[in-house]
């Protein structure tokens, strides 16, 4: 008897061990396939509620349970803005461990987003990140590892390969996409990025090179808010709104509207799986903290295809998309006669899974994910690699490292300040 109740005891506890190395899993995975929440919504935590966060508490078919920040006016306002009584953290870990949390979103400076989109997928929440998805290479790497380590679905926030007008073409991906696909325009091609095809790079988004050290606000935990960051004295234009402007959280007007640039462009070249082979730069010198503006950012495939960013506004009167048979324009006016009617003849694109509450409830992969996404992230980060070496760079499309350049490589795994890790 003693033997067998030792062996009891014995199995208990290893039970019980074997339980905690357990993550989390959503509800839905509990509930089996369909599960609905009690109120037939799927519940969300946001990380980050200043005006990024609070923009996004109604997404239909979601409900708020759940917030996080480091600035207590931002956790007041979120609460005024849902009517109070929602469940509020300092710490993200604490969201993300709450069982009451189906989907995390991550709506903060992107220095952040690696190291929480990892920790949601481990825990088995589903993800809806800001773009950029990360700040590095490397941090994509990981966050596309972790997502299809642990099933879990994800969403970054950019949706113009899938939905609205796309700026200055004033027509939906979609459209420009058959039109790619049909090769009247011919191959390879040529897009070019500027403000006369109709996208502006926002160089507003530039830092301050002699920052004025500051007293830490009493409602900010700047320790926490630079996290994995680099210690740097508090300066109000550091933080918040202005945090684009520093190398240690953004990339500047690159870094804000890349993704939502380049992604769409990534999606109609069909380069969904490849980078560009080579990045060329022309931009004055980047401070070391500061990030500064920049005059064009060329990339250039493998098989030809160019996307060059214009960001000095030069290249006035060229087209969008310009290949060997023929133009596109901004408003989607083409050199191509009769362009609409021969398009008319063509089939549509491949559907795309677009609502991703419909995503989480049914497993399929959302439409912009951490696959395709990681790929329009690095676009991203490739170009602010060269401007900060404001030199030429090649680039491994299949090892995804740069080639015979350690200076480059370094920046693709940068370090991070502890107990910080990915």
């Amino acid at each position: 008897m003693k033997e067998k109740n030792t062996s009891r005891r014995d199995f208990i506890k290893k039970s019980l061990i074997g339980a905690a190395a357990f993550t989390i899993v959503p509800r839905y995975v509990l509930g089996g396939k369909g599960f609905l929440a009690p109120s037939d919504h799927l519940t969300k935590g946001v990380i980050g509620v200043g005006s990024m966060g609070r923009g996004h508490f109604g997404y239909a078919g979601t409900k708020t349970v759940a917030i996080c920040d480091v600035d207590t006016r931002h956790l007041a306002l979120a609460q005024q803005a849902l009517g109070g009584g929602i469940k509020e953290h300092s710490d993200f870990r604490e969201l993300i461990q709450n069982p009451e949390v189906d989907i995390v979103h991550i709506a903060t400076p992107p220095h952040w987003h690696g190291i929480m989109a990892v920790e949601a997928a481990r825990s088995g929440k589903d993800i809806w990140c800001e773009k950029p998805m990360t700040r590095t290479i490397g941090e994509g790497k990981k966050v596309k590892e972790a997502v299809a380590q642990h099933g879990n679905i994800f969403r970054l926030n950019t949706w113009f390969r899938f939905d609205a007008n796309f700026y200055g073409m004033n027509v939906p991906v979609k459209k420009i996409k058959k039109l790619v696909d049909t090769g009247m325009l011919g191959w390879p091609l040529k897009v070019t990025i500027s403000k006369h095809t109709g996208f502006d790079w926002k160089f507003y988004w530039v830092g301050k090179e002699h920052l004025p050290v500051e007293q830490v606000p009493r409602e900010l935990d700047y320790e926490m808010w630079l996290g994995p960051a680099p210690y740097k004295p508090y300066s109000t234009h550091r933080v918040h709104t202005t945090f684009r402007g520093y190398w240690d959280y953004d990339g500047g007007g690159l870094g804000d509207m890349g993704q939502h640039y380049l992604d769409p462009v990534q999606y109609f070249l069909g380069k969904d799986g490849e980078s560009p082979v080579k990045i060329e730069v022309d931009a004055p010198q980047q401070h070391y903290d500061a990030v500064g503006t920049w005059r064009k950012i060329t990339y250039t495939y493998a098989d030809g295809c160019q996307i060059i960013l214009d960001g000095a506004g030069t290249e006035e009167g060229q087209a969008y998309i310009e290949g060997p048979k023929g133009k596109l324009y901004k408003g989607f006016v083409s050199d191509i006669p009769d362009l609409e009617r021969k398009l008319a003849q063509y089939p549509e694109p491949a559907p795309q899974v677009t609502d991703f509450v419909e995503a989480c409830r049914t497993r399929q992969k959302f439409a912009l994910n951490e696959q395709n996404g990681y790929y329009s992230a690095t676009l991203v980060n490739l170009g602010l690699a060269a401007l900060r070496l404001n030199r030429t760079l090649q680039f491994d499309s299949t090892k995804q490292e740069f080639v015979n350049d350690e200076a480059a490589n370094r920046l693709i795994n940068q370090p991070m300040r502890g107990p910080w890790t990915i």
